[in-house]
C-alpha cells in the first residue's frame, strides 16, 4: 500500500537471491497469501504499472487477483514527465536533482484541481477534455511541449480495459479489512526528510507539541474545510487543496496518530457546502432560502450564500469512516425548529447498486445518484433555551438518536444555538 510515485524504489531480494526493484507495486506481491493496494495517495504512470507487472511475472510473481487500486488516485502522464524535465531545465544551477518522473508535476496538477485520477477512466466521453484542458494550462507555460492527446486517449482506452480488474473504493476494502481483523502493513515511498511539509523551519513546532504532549498537557487540534472538500478523499475537483481530514494531522503538526486520544466529528444537524459541485441532497426553492436565512448560512471568509441542504448520512458515514471519529458534535439543531417534517438521507441509488456509506469517486455517478430519505417528524418548537438531554422535544431526541444508530458513532454534544453556553450533552 503506497503513497508517493514511481520516483523511489524498494531493491527486495528473495531466499533464492533474485533481486526485485518495486516501484509502484507494494513489497506485498512477493508474499503470495497478501493482498496489494496502491492507494488514493499515489500518483500512477499507467504504462509504467504494466511494466512492472510484467517485470515480476516474468520472474515468476503472479499479482492476478491480489492488487487493487483506489479508484482515487491521480493519473501521472507522459505530460508530467516533460514538464518536470523543462522545470529542471529552467534552473540550471540551482537544480532540485528531481527522478523527471513527473512526480512533482502530477500533485502540482492534483492541488491545481485540473488533474485525472483512475476514476476518469470510466467516462471516455469526458477523458480527452480533460486531458485537452490539462495539456493546454502546461503548454501555456512551457509551449515547446508538443503533446498528442489523440494518441494518449487511444492509450488509456486499452489501458482502461486491462486496469478494470484491479479497480476498487480502497477506502471500503481496508476498513473492511480492518474490521474483518486482517492485519494491513502501510508501506511508503521517498522519506520523512522528503516531506515538503517536515520543513527545519517547522521543527520548533513540532518539538513544542511533542514536548507539550509528554508533558501530559492537553492538546486540542482543530482542522478547517472538511473532509468532502480533502483533495484525496473529497467531491474531486470541486474540493480545496489540501488534506482538512484526519491525515492532515500528521502531516501539518508532525503528530503521530498513535498520539490522538479522542477525534471529535463536527457535523450540522443539515448540510451546507459554498461553491459548485455535485450536492445530492441540496434543498432549493423557498425552503432552502428559509433555512439558509435562520442558520445565517453565508462563508466566513467569502460571504457567498451557503448551499444547504438535508442531513446527508451517506457522506456522514463515509467521513466518519475516513477519520475514525470517536463521537460526534450535532451543531445548529435549533435551526430545523420550524420544520413540520425533516428528511434525511439515507443512501444513494447508484448504477444500480444502493450505497449508504461508500461515496462515488466518480463526480459523473455522484451527480447521477438518486437520495433515498426517510422521513421523520419535526418538533416544532424553539430549542435554543434548552440545556439537557431530558428537556429536549421527543421529536428532537429521535431525530438525534436516529442519526447516532446510522452513523455508529456517539452524538455527545449538541448544538441549539450560537453561543457558547447554547449546548446540550447527550448522557
Amino acid at each position: 500500500m503506497l503513497i508517493g510515485g514511481a520516483n523511489a524504489g524498494h531493491t527486495i531480494y528473495d531466499e533464492n537471491g533474485t533481486k526485485y526493484a518495486l516501484h509502484l507495486l507494494p513489497s506485498g506481491v512477493l508474499n503470495k497469501t497478501a493482498m496489494n493496494v496502491i492507494g488514493n495517495g499515489v500518483v500512477v504512470h499507467v504504462p509504467g504499472l504494466f511494466e512492472e507487472i510484467a517485470e515480476m511475472q516474468e520472474k515468476g510473481v503472479n499479482i492476478d487477483g491480489r492488487l487493487l487500486l483506489s479508484d482515487r488516485a491521480h493519473l501521472l502522464f507522459d505530460l508530467h514527465k516533460e514538464v518536470d524535465g523543462a522545470r529542471e531545465a529552467e534552473l540550471a544551477g540551482n537544480k532540485i536533482g528531481t527522478t523527471k518522473r513527473g512526480i512533482g508535476p502530477a500533485y502540482a496538477s492534483k492541488a491545481t484541481r485540473n488533474g485525472l485520477r483512475v476514476s476518469d477512466l470510466a467516462h471516455p466521453d469526458k477523458f480527452k477534455a480533460k486531458l485537452s484542458a490539462l495539456v493546454t494550462d502546461a503548454q501555456k507555460r512551457f509551449p515547446d511541449i508538443s503533446y498528442d492527446v489523440d494518441a494518449e486517449v487511444a492509450a488509456y482506452e486499452k489501458y482502461a480495459e486491462r486496469l478494470q480488474p484491479f479497480i476498487t473504493d480502497t477506502v471500503d476494502y481496508l476498513h473492511d479489512a480492518h474490521s474483518a481483523g486482517k492485519r494491513i502493513l502501510i508501506e511508503g515511498a521517498n522519506a520523512t526528510m522528503l516531506d515538503v511539509t517536515t520543513d527545519p523551519q517547522c521543527y520548533d513546532t513540532i518539538d513544542y507539541l511533542h514536548d507539550a504532549h509528554s508533558a501530559g498537557k492537553r492538546i486540542l487540534i482543530e482542522g478547517a474545510n472538511a473532509t468532502m472538500l480533502d483533495v484525496d478523499h473529497g467531491t474531486y475537483p470541486f474540493v480545496t487543496s489540501s488534506n482538512p481530514s484526519i491525515g492532515g494531522i500528521v502531516t501539518g503538526l508532525g503528530m503521530a496518530p498513535t498520539k490522538f486520544e479522542a477525534i471529535i466529528g463536527v457535523a450540522k444537524a443539515y448540510t451546507t457546502r459554498v461553491g459548485a459541485g455535485p450536492y445530492p441532497t441540496e434543498i432549493h426553492g423557498d425552503l432552502g432560502e428559509k433555512i439558509r436565512e435562520v442558520g445565517r448560512e453565508y462563508g466566513t471568509t467569502t460571504g457567498r450564500p451557503r448551499r444547504v441542504g438535508w442531513l446527508d448520512v451517506v457522506a456522514l458515514n463515509y467521513v466518519c469512516k475516513i477519520n475514525g471519529f470517536t463521537h460526534l458534535n450535532l451543531t445548529k439543531l435549533d435551526v430545523l425548529d420550524g420544520l413540520d417534517e425533516i428528511k434525511v438521507g439515507v443512501g444513494y441509488k447508484v448504477n444500480g447498486k444502493t450505497l449508504s456509506s461508500s461515496m462515488p469517486a466518480s463526480i459523473e455517478d455522484l451527480e447521477a445518484a438518486e437520495v433515498v430519505y426517510e422521513t421523520l417528524p419535526g418538533w416544532k418548537q424553539d430549542i435554543s433555551g434548552v440545556r439537557s438531554w431530558a428537556d429536549l422535544p421527543k421529536a428532537a431526541q429521535e431525530y438525534v438518536q436516529r442519526v447516532e444508530d446510522l452513523v455508529g458513532v456517539p452524538i455527545k454534544w449538541i448544538g441549539v444555538g450560537p453561543g457558547r453556553d447554547a449546548i446540550v450533552i447527550k448522557n
